[in-house]
């Protein structure tokens, strides 16, 4: 586990094949068909960041985390996007000497 004893958020653990938050995508160009490409609510991208709900609704309040909006209300979130997004403040922990 990592030093602060919190378990690592995989896609896997967060989106299960039935998740009501899940949008289908239309299919990429490519023709690859990656878990990365679907389109998810708040919840379902709060679990994935490990933080509260609230949190990610400020962050969309204050345009800091990309974000759709369908319809004008409902937001939706690209795990790919959400991703790239998160890796930004990774911290490597490592002691070196």
């Amino acid at each position: 586990m990592p030093a602060n004893n919190l378990p690592k958020t995989t896609i896997a653990s967060v989106i299960p094949s039935t998740a009501a938050g899940i949008s289908q995508p239309s299919p990429p160009e490519d023709g690859t068909n990656s878990i990365l490409e679907l389109h998810v609510d708040v919840k379902t991208a709060a679990q994935f960041l490990g933080v509260s709900c609230s949190l990610v609704y400020s962050y969309v309040e204050r345009k800091q985390i990309p974000h759709y909006r369908m319809m004008g209300r409902t937001i939706r979130f690209s795990l790919s996007e959400l991703a790239t997004w998160r890796a930004q403040f990774h911290v490597d922990g490592e002691i070196h000497e």
